[in-house]
């Protein structure tokens, strides 16, 4: 049989997203000897690249850019840019763009996530988002001009985005709605102590607090304060970008992810869903996952690769793992603590160096870890083999982690 028989026979394969998620899929797909045609598409104009250096490297001017070293006619990968995809239609196979029709056999959807726009702000000058290269290209001459800068959200985007605009010398205000930072991620106990990191940089953090309105150069309190604002920085979250899903019949969940099954499978034939835009049914935690980090947008593809060539029926069932550089400190975060009933601390918040534990009938679930990589390295194995610990063992900072096993 000749090269070109077995490309013909092998299915047509179109991913829609060239992110992360989309990206790793083709090259997993040729790595697996998948030699059928495959199409990417992606909606921004500029070759594909990573993200996490855009809050970093590239907004402070360090790094021109982070486009993946991939040569995509090498790989065979029809890449299109600067393509909207606008709808799917399941029954003829068809994904619509602004650029016509695309036939599949297999599609992929990879589309990621959009930010969250704060309500009342998405015409008025001066209000980012961080998100794609764009944004951090018209972010880096505001930190350059050492502007005072508002960041609404002290999640983990404003934290990056304060470490950057303190860097580059800004006058950084933070407010946030909540209590504390990362208050819809971690517990009060173990982020209550990471707001202090705020002031050691320099940055003022007002927690409890709302912003009532934009205008130029000032953003309003709900208490009637009025801050200067050279620039501000939206950073309260991200949904999925499955807007243009709808009419599709594609199911999405009640949080706007493509609710996909355990292999990653969508709810239209042969459709699949990864990375930001879709959530799973997880075993190792009872519960469907919506992961926004790059290492699932890493992972998954290897799943949807492997269902694709036929090779595995292989289950997607990771321990989510995400990292934050943020005020001086490499943060690391590995695992799902919302059904644990155990929190173990690993030394002194108020120092450098210090991490939690979260078990759940003494079986390690979750860590997060600051400044302690190992604990982290250790902890995701410990994490994976659903290995049960000694609370008072894990308690010892001195210890190594894995000799805390029971």
């Amino acid at each position: 049989m000749s090269d070109e028989q077995r490309q013909t026979e092998q299915p047509r394969v179109v991913i829609v997203g060239a992110g992360m998620a989309g990206v790793q899929t083709a090259v997993v797909l040729r790595e697996s000897g998948h030699r059928g045609p495959v199409t990417l598409i992606g909606a921004e104009a500029h070759p594909p690249y990573d993200r996490p250096p855009l809050s970093k490297a590239v907004l402070l001017g360090t790094a021109e850019g982070s486009a993946f070293d991939i040569d995509f006619a090498a790989l065979g990968v029809d890449l299109r840019l600067g393509v909207d995809a606008t709808g799917v239609r399941p029954q003829a196979r068809e994904v619509d763009t602004a650029a016509g029709p695309v036939p599949y056999d297999v599609l992929v959807i990879a589309c990621g996530a959009e930010p969250i726009v704060l309500p009342g702000t998405e015409d008025v000058a001066g209000v980012h988002t961080l998100r794609t290269l764009d944004d951090a290209e018209r972010l880096r001459p505001v930190l350059a001009r050492q502007h005072e800068v508002v960041v609404v959200g002290a999640g983990w985007i404003g934290a990056e985005f304060a470490t950057a605009a303190r860097e580059a010398g800004c006058v950084v205000t933070v407010v946030e709605a909540a209590d504390r930072p990362l208050a819809g991620v971690l517990p009060a106990e173990v982020a209550t102590p990471m707001a202090d990191w705020y002031a050691e940089s320099g940055a003022e953090l007002l927690t409890g607090t709302r912003v009532t309105g934009v205008e130029p150069g000032t953003v309003i309190l709900a208490d009637g304060r009025q801050l200067p604002a050279g620039a501000v920085v939206v950073g309260i979250g991200a949904r999925p970008a499955t807007g243009w899903l709808a009419g599709s019949g594609i199911a999405l969940g009640s949080d706007g992810a493509i609710a996909a099954d355990e292999r990653l499978r969508a709810s239209a034939p042969g459709v699949y869903a990864v990375g930001d835009c879709a959530s799973f049914p997880s075993a190792r935690y009872g519960e469907r996952l919506l992961v926004h980090h790059w290492d699932n947008a890493l992972q998954g593809p290897r799943t949807v690769a492997a269902q694709i060539v036929g090779e595995s029926e292989r289950v997607y069932d990771p321990v989510p793992y995400f990292w934050s550089e943020q005020f001086g400190r490499f943060v690391q975060y590995a695992g799902h603590h919302a059904a644990a009933d155990t929190l173990v601390w690993r030394g002194d918040p108020a120092t450098a160096a210090w991490s939690v534990v979260w078990l759940r009938d003494g079986v390690a679930v979750a860590l997060l870890a600051v400044g302690r990589p190992r604990d982290l390295t250790q902890g995701r194995k410990l994490i994976e083999a659903g290995a049960a610990l000694d609370p008072e063992l894990v308690a010892d900072p001195a210890l190594p982690l894995k000799k805390a096993v029971r």
